[in-house]
C-alpha cells in the first residue's frame, strides 16, 4: 500500500503527535507500506530510513528564537502564506488550516501516487479538495480540540477570554471537516465519544485504534531515585494539571524529601513558572525539555513514581511508556487516563482531577510503600506488554485504511454511473 502522512508540525518536542508519526510510519514500513511524510515545521527527526520526508514550509511563526515575528516580504511565496499571516494577526491558530490547503495543492498533483492519504489532526478545509478529487482519505484524532478551549477559557481571567476564543477559533473547521470524513482514527474510546459528542460525528465513522511504546527501550531499570517524581506536559497550559502537581508537591516537601523531573518545554513568565516562584519549591521542581527517547525512558525509569495530573488526555502516550518502565502511576480520572491504566489499583492509582490533596495523598501512599510501587510498577509493565504495540497499531490502522478505500471506490462508482 502507497500511503501519504500528512501532520501539520511533527517534531517530538512538539507533543504526542511527533511521537505518533515516527513510530506509525516506522510501523507501517515494518509491515511492507510504503509511507512518505509530508509534514509541516517544525519537521520530524528520526524517521526511519524507509520513510520519505517532504518538507511542506510555513511562515512558522512559532519558531525560536523569534516567535510572532513579522515577516519579511521576501518570505511570502503564495496564497497560502499571506492567509496564514493574516489569520495569525486576528489571534488564531492557522496551521491546521492553511498546511491542509498546502498540502491540497501537493496531491493535486500527486494524489494519483498513494492508495490512502492519512491526515494527522490537521482537520484543515484542504482535505475536503483532497476528497472532491475521489482520493481515499482517513484522519486521526488524538483528542477533540474543543477539550483544550474549554479548559483554557475556564482558567481564563475576563480580559483573556476573547483572545483565548479567538485563538481556538480553527476548532469548528476541524469539526466541519470532520464530519465529512468516512474514517476517523481515534486513540481511545473515551476521545472517540467526546469526538462523537463535541464534533457531531456518526459513532459508525469511528475507528478505535490505540497508540504503542517500544518495550524494549521503555523497561525497567534496576536502580530507582529516591523521592523522584516524573511528570510529562507537551504543552504549559492548564489542560496538563501541572499547578495542581506543584501544590501537591508543596505539601508533600514537609514531610519527604521528593523532587519532581517536569518534562516540558515552559513559558517564559507562564503560569506554571509563576506557580513554583509562588509556593517556593524552585529547589524541588528541575524543569528538562528536547529529551532523546533513550534520555526519557531513562529518566522514567528511575523515578519511584510517575504523575499525570491532567484534567483530560485523549490518550497520553508518557503514561504507557512509565507503565511499560515499571514506574507506579497515579493519574487523574479524566478523559481516556482511566481506559489506558485500567481500574483502579490495578495498575495505577487514580485521584480526582484538580484535586491536589488527592494527588499529595496519592504520591504518600507510593513514596511510603515499597511493596505498593512494586506491584504497581510489575502489572503496569504487564499492561503496555500485552496492549500496546506499535505493530499492532500499524496493524489496526491498514485495516482502518481499507475501509477508506472502499468507501472512495463506491464513490468514484456512484459518480461514473451518473
Amino acid at each position: 500500500m502507497r500511503i501519504a502522512l500528512l501532520s501539520y508540525r511533527s517534531k517530538e518536542h512538539c507533543g504526542g503527535q511527533g511521537v505518533y508519526v515516527r513510530h506509525l510510519s516506522q510501523g507501517l514500513v515494518d509491515l511492507g507500506h510504503t509511507v512518505e511524510v509530508f509534514s509541516g515545521q517544525p519537521y520530524p527527526e528520526g524517521l526511519d530510513p524507509q520513510v520519505t520526508l517532504t518538507k511542506v514550509p510555513s511562515l512558522d511563526f512559532f519558531r525560536e528564537p523569534d516567535p510572532f515575528r513579522t515577516p519579511r516580504l521576501k518570505e511570502f511565496r503564495d496564497t497560502a502564506d499571506v492567509l496564514e499571516y493574516a489569520v495569525t494577526l486576528t489571534g488564531c491558530f492557522a496551521e491546521p488550516l492553511t498546511f491542509s490547503l498546502r498540502a491540497a495543492r501537493l496531491m493535486r498533483e500527486r494524489g494519483a501516487e498513494f492508495d490512502i492519504i492519512h491526515d494527522n489532526q490537521s482537520l484543515g478545509y484542504g482535505l475536503l479538495q483532497i476528497m472532491r478529487r475521489g482520493h481515499a482519505l482517513a484522519v486521526t484524532v488524538h483528542h477533540p480540540i474543543s477539550r483544550d478551549r474549554a479548559v483554557d477559557l475556564a482558567a481564563a481571567s475576563w480580559r483573556r477570554k476573547l483572545s483565548v476564543a479567538r485563538w481556538y477559533g480553527f476548532v469548528r473547521m476541524q469539526a466541519r471537516v470532520a464530519r465529512r470524513v468516512p474514517i476517523v482514527v481515534a486513540v481511545a474510546g473515551a476521545s472517540a465519544a467526546d469526538s462523537v459528542e463535541d464534533f457531531g460525528l456518526n459513532p459508525q465513522q469511528m475507528r478505535v485504534v490505540p497508540l504503542g511504546v517500544d518495550t524494549d527501550l521503555f523497561r525497567p531499570l534496576a536502580e530507582r531515585v529516591p523521592g523522584r517524581i516524573v511528570a510529562i506536559a507537551s504543552a504549559d497550559r492548564p489542560l496538563k494539571g501541572i499547578v495542581h502537581l506543584l501544590e501537591a508537591l508543596a505539601k508533600l516537601r514537609t514531610e519527604h524529601d521528593v523532587e519532581l523531573h517536569l518534562v516540558s518545554r515552559l513559558e517564559s513568565g507562564g503560569i506554571t513558572e509563576r506557580r513554583i516562584a509562588e509556593l517556593g519549591i524552585t529547589d524541588a521542581v528541575k524543569v528538562v525539555s528536547d529529551l532523546t527517547d533513550a534520555e526519557l525512558a531513562a529518566l522514567l525509569a528511575s523515578a519511584e513514581v510517575m504523575c499525570v495530573p491532567s484534567l483530560y488526555e485523549g490518550f497520553s502516550l508518557p503514561t504507557v511508556e512509565a507503565m511499560a518502565c515499571g514506574t507506579p502511576v497515579i493519574a487523574s480520572r479524566a478523559g481516556a487516563l482511566p481506559e489506558v491504566v485500567g481500574p483502579d489499583g490495578d495498575c495505577a492509582l487514580l485521584v480526582e482531577p484538580g484535586n491536589a490533596e488527592a494527588l499529595a495523598s496519592a504520591i504518600r501512599d507510593l513514596i511510603d510503600s515499597p511493596e505498593l510501587r512494586a506491584r504497581l510498577g510489575a502489572a503496569g509493565r504487564q499492561r503496555a506488554l500485552d496492549r500496546y504495540s506499535w505493530a499492532s497499531v500499524a496493524q489496526a490502522t491498514v485495516d482502518a485504511y481499507g475501509e477508506a478505500i472502499e468507501v472512495a471506490q463506491a464513490q468514484r462508482s456512484a459518480h461514473a454511473d451518473r
